[in-house]
């Protein structure tokens, strides 16, 4: 994917950049794989606002993505590549020998008429197809990998992102996560082949706060130019410092590198080395 970079004609203009989608093959949605998606503006039942800076935006519908790719040994036909407003990775539109459809995260070298797979057992090494660890060669290159066998993919979904295979060792494979955490994850999950489409994400400027709200983003005030009561930062004549040891959420706990995992989660034993190293007391 290429990015467009605009000359600076307007002060919303300058350093502006945007995706060129020269690898859409299809504009619309599959209709039958849609669905609606209501805003909430962050608020709760009670119209009481309860997650900040929601509101607004374009309308969208909700592609439905097929995380579990449960029709095993059935090859599936490429027939678009289409965009995702939910997500910055593009996505596939497969159609298996039966008719089914269905959408899947689409992989950075995947092109529409490739046939891709997902099965139980050992297939062929390629870009898209689909099977459990214990069936792939060590060093490979994944994505889309489950936690839980057939619970369907929770980790590395992002554009761009990959994961690294490293080993295998009795009922459990060593997985390199994109944050830098090597973690054990069951043999029997599955995972697949390849990196997620779309790397340049990463690298567009959104230039100016209307763009933003036009992705449902309202604007975020600093806590440091709010009055006492507001924030804890507030307070003060000019360009102060927040006037305390360590920075506070808006409503008084430690922010800000703050390690926010629980010590006794179930799943730490299944950390090998963690992404952020615990502060010694």
């Amino acid at each position: 994917m290429a990015i467009k970079i605009y000359k600076p004609t307007t002060p919303g203009r300058r350093q502006t950049s945007v995706a060129i989608f020269s690898d859409l093959t299809k504009k619309r949605p599959e209709k039958s794989l849609i669905k609606i998606k209501k805003k909430t503006g962050g608020r709760n039942f009670a119209g009481k606002i309860t997650v900040r800076h929601i509101g607004g935006g374009a309308k969208q519908y909700y592609r439905l993505i097929d995380y579990r790719r449960r029709k095993y040994d059935v090859p599936a036909t490429v027939e678009a590549i289409e965009y995702d407003p939910n997500r910055e990775a593009r996505i596939a539109l497969i159609k298996y020998a039966d008719g089914t459809k269905q959408y899947m995260i689409a992989p950075v070298e995947l092109k529409v008429g490739d046939e891709v797979m997902s099965s139980e057992k050992r297939i062929e090494i390629k870009s898209g197809n689909r099977m459990p660890l214990e069936f792939l060669p060590l060093g490979s290159v994944i994505f889309n990998i489950e936690v839980t066998p057939g619970n369907g993919a929770k980790l590395v979904r992002t554009a761009g992102s990959l994961a690294k295979f490293m080993a295998i060792e009795g009922d459990y494979a060593t997985i390199k996560l994109p944050s830098g955490e090597v973690r054990l994850i069951s043999k029997r999950c599955s995972a697949t082949l390849g990196q997620v489409s779309n790397p340049d994400a990463m690298n567009i400027r959104i230039g100016k706060a209307g763009r933003m709200r036009h992705m449902g983003v309202r604007p975020t005030v600093r806590g440091k130019v709010m009055n006492p009561v507001d924030h804890p930062h507030g307070g003060g004549e000019g360009h102060n410092p927040i006037g305390m040891k360590a920075p506070k959420t808006p409503w008084g706990k430690p922010a800000l590198g703050v390690l926010t995992r629980k010590r006794k989660k179930y799943s730490n034993r299944f950390i090998i080395r963690s992404r952020k190293q615990r502060r010694r007391k």
